[in-house]
């Protein structure tokens, strides 16, 4: 591409931003609002769900300090929103794996009841169901638990979004 003789000259500062998939177009909504665009001279590329944005924006533009600080904040917001939505199931897997381990050390007991000499059959049986209710529950406890870890952070991350909406009014109204 050719720059135009009769167009001045712009110097551009330039940015790369890696995030997921389907949050592309919200992240470049928001970086919109800080001066940034998208580079059109870079191909933007997709791998494993994860996107890498490639912008620009004018090196001289009044309130850049401002402008970087807000940006900083969005950023900040977005990353908590990230980790509140790990967390999701983060301590559901964590409460599963802790059942599904439980169940194991019944099953353990049980083969060990099994295999004494002479076998305790009796023993074997009381700690075969304690072992398979631990191996059949855990899917039920990670639901429970995301389900309830859903209802407690919902509301946390809405306001983390509104917040986010807030800082990118900000920082449209000084562009």
């Amino acid at each position: 591409m050719e720059p135009k003789k009769n167009s001045p000259f712009v110097g551009y500062e330039y940015k790369e931003a890696t995030v997921p998939d389907e949050k592309a177009s919200f992240y470049m909504d928001c970086y919109a609002n800080f001066g940034w665009e998208a580079d059109e001279n870079v191909v933007t590329t997709s791998q494993n769900g994860i996107v890498t944005l490639r912008m620009k924006r004018d090196r001289k533009m009044i309130n850049k300090t401002e402008l970087t600080r807000l940006q900083r904040h969005f950023e900040a917001c977005a990353k908590e929103i990230n980790q509140l939505e790990r967390s999701r199931t983060s301590a559901a897997t964590v409460w599963a794996l802790a059942v599904g381990i439980l169940g194991t050390v019944f099953m353990a007991g049980s083969v060990f009841a099994v295999t004494h000499q002479p076998p305790i059959y009796w023993l074997c049986v009381l700690l075969a169901i304690p072992a398979f209710a631990g191996w059949i529950t855990p899917y039920f406890v990670y639901r429970r638990r995301v389900e309830i870890q859903t209802k407690n952070v919902h509301p946390i991350i809405e306001a983390k979004y509104d917040e986010i909406y807030q800082i990118c009014e900000k920082g449209h109204s000084l562009l």
